[in-house]
């Protein structure tokens, strides 16, 4: 039988491949994903971003500080007075414009830049008069901790929001070619095709059996075929998963075994759409298929500090497969980081005889 759904192979499914005419499910693979546009700017509520935005806002003191400072030691104290309220003043920040980011995306781009820039002022300003509480006390000092703070904020505000803009702009072109890597490597029609042959044998043999068979590849194509949204949870994505390996299982029969250890608490955390499909398929390709004595795949989910933690496992057989080119790893991990940024972590190694990908997302 022919290669599983999904494939590593960089080339798309064609005509000239599979001996048959062009069908529908060729030309899917053929157009791009109908996309929403850049991200929004405004699409703040992310580990990665508070990180960077932190950073930055910490880094600019700690510069300005050099300015006003004759020691070193002056400077660590003002860079730490300082640090005390750009940290709240950030966060404020960010928590705001998260909050607001529906209202603020759908605004004109001078409401935009007038909100973001006003809001900096305020939190600014707030943390200007903080600073002026808790180590000055005439009224002349107290009046300039509060105008050069909220200047300082309003354009600490506009920076971050440009780096945003520039961001949200910069993020369109990683995700449509990983999307459309996505789309590429969904449909593989020699896999529709033998799977369907194999229906037809069942049919005769085990009625039962055979109509599983098909509403399992009902259930893959459509998902392939349909417009995905954005994120699912991993709870449909293990259960896409089963089917494929219910299908696979007829294929290779008791050269194929397969342990589930499901969480059912990190069935509800997100994560892009045929996500763990190519996982397995690349357990079956590269584990089971090229070893005569079959193989082991072992899908684990659980939690752990706070996190879903998805492990795919396999065991590696004494004649390995041909090497694949990647793709569908680097896809994952594109996919992955284009939707949780640093709050995602992938990995995937070999220990002796065990390959092991492992996937970390918030819940």
């Amino acid at each position: 039988m022919a290669a599983p759904l999904l494939a590593r192979q960089s080339g798309t499914a064609g005509t000239g491949s599979t001996g048959f005419g062009a069908t529908m499910f060729d030309l899917v693979a053929e157009v791009p994903a109908r996309r929403r546009g850049p991200e929004s700017p405004f699409d703040v509520c992310h580990v990665g971003v508070v990180l960077r935005a932190v950073l930055f806002v910490h880094g600019a003191v700690a510069i300005a500080m050099v300015f006003v400072a004759s020691t070193p030691a002056i400077w660590l104290a003002l860079v730490g007075a300082g640090a005390s309220v750009a940290l709240p003043a950030v966060l404020v920040w960010l928590v705001v414009v998260c909050a607001l980011k529906r209202p603020l995306a759908a605004a004109p781009a001078p409401v935009q830049w007038g909100a973001v820039t006003s809001l900096g002022a305020i939190v600014g300003f707030g943390a200007g008069r903080l600073l002026s509480v808790l180590f000055y006390e005439s009224a002349a000092t107290v009046a300039l901790l509060g105008i050069g703070p909220a200047l300082a904020g309003a354009a600490m505000a506009a920076v971050i929001f440009h780096w945003l803009s520039l961001r949200a702009m910069a993020t369109l072109p990683a995700e449509t070619t990983a999307r459309l890597a996505e789309l590429q490597s969904r449909i593989r029609p020699h896999f529709l095709f033998n799977t369907l042959n194999t229906a037809l044998t069942l049919v005769r043999l085990d009625p039962a059996r055979a109509e599983g068979v098909l509403e399992d590849l009902a259930e893959l194509f459509r998902v392939a075929i349909s417009e995905s949204d954005e994120s699912v949870t991993l709870g449909a994505e293990v259960d896409l998963a089963q089917r494929y390996l219910d299908i696979e299982q007829i294929r290779f029969g008791s050269r194929l075994h397969v342990t589930w250890e499901l969480d059912p608490e990190a069935a509800s955390a997100r994560v892009p759409p045929l996500l763990l499909q190519p996982l397995v398929e690349n357990a079956v390709r590269h584990g089971v298929e090229p070893s005569p004595e079959g193989g082991v795949i072992r899908v684990r989910t659980k939690v752990k500090l706070g996190r879903a933690v998805l492990s795919i496992a396999n065991s590696v057989p004494k004649e390995p497969s041909r090497p694949g080119h990647g793709m569908a790893l680097k896809n994952v991990r594109e996919r992955l980081r284009l939707m949780h940024d640093v709050a995602a972590q992938f990995e995937a190694r070999q220990d002796k005889d065990v390959y092991r990908v492992q996937i970390v997302v918030p819940l």
